[in-house]
């Protein structure tokens, strides 16, 4: 199972030009399928008199969702030389989208794939590029008198606290990276009444 995977920080801009076409590139951190609809449907509007607005995008620590959209160019010269690109530098959780504006001179399909490789690129070039963990939920149900032990091994094993509730019965939610989580449930499991993981 995949530990850690890299992404980009924040959004990037590029632009490649040729022969009178501009092809503006966006890379954008994306989170789900959700996300990369709504920034689609938001850049279609703002750049709605280009003449294509393609993109791909990956998902997942395993980067196994992923799509290329060509947007109405040429079959395979757009969406996929824009993948290539997230590919090489294997990347995840990103969407890249190139608007194309049309100068008048027709590319072909080697000039469109070079335009497109190379916006996506130059967007990608600009990026911060950053590795996060991959991350489970710890539910730690606990009572009162283990609360030091139980809070050492959150600290001793870098977990979060996503919420906590300290009454008679205790309760706290750990976002807690994979290559940790046996470990802390095990340790957790010994001086808890109950731990979930999800």
């Amino acid at each position: 199972m995949t530990e850690t995977y890299l992404t980009i920080h924040k959004q990037s801009n590029g632009i490649y030009k040729e022969k009178g076409s501009r092809f503006l590139s966006f890379a954008l951190p994306v989170k789900d399928i959700e996300e990369v609809k709504m920034k689609l449907t938001a850049y279609k509007k703002e750049y709605h008199d280009a003449r294509h607005v393609c993109y791909a995008y990956m998902l997942g620590a395993e980067r196994e969702d992923f799509r290329a959209n060509d947007d109405g160019e040429p079959s395979g010269t757009a969406g996929k030389p824009i993948l290539g690109q997230i590919n090489s530098r294997g990347l995840t959780n990103v969407l890249v989208i190139v608007v194309r504006y049309f100068g008048g001179i027709l590319l072909g399909t080697g000039g469109l794939i070079t335009a497109y490789k190379e916006a996506a690129s130059d967007a990608l070039e600009q990026a911060e590029i950053i590795e996060l963990t991959v991350d489970c939920t710890l539910e730690v149900f606990f009572e009162y008198p283990v609360m030091d032990v139980v809070m050492n091994a959150i600290k001793q094993h870098q977990a979060q606290i996503n919420k906590q509730e300290f009454n008679e019965k205790c309760f706290i939610r750990l976002i807690v990276p994979v290559a940790n989580k046996t470990i802390l449930f095990d340790k957790l499991e010994k001086v808890a009444s109950r731990v979930i993981i999800s």
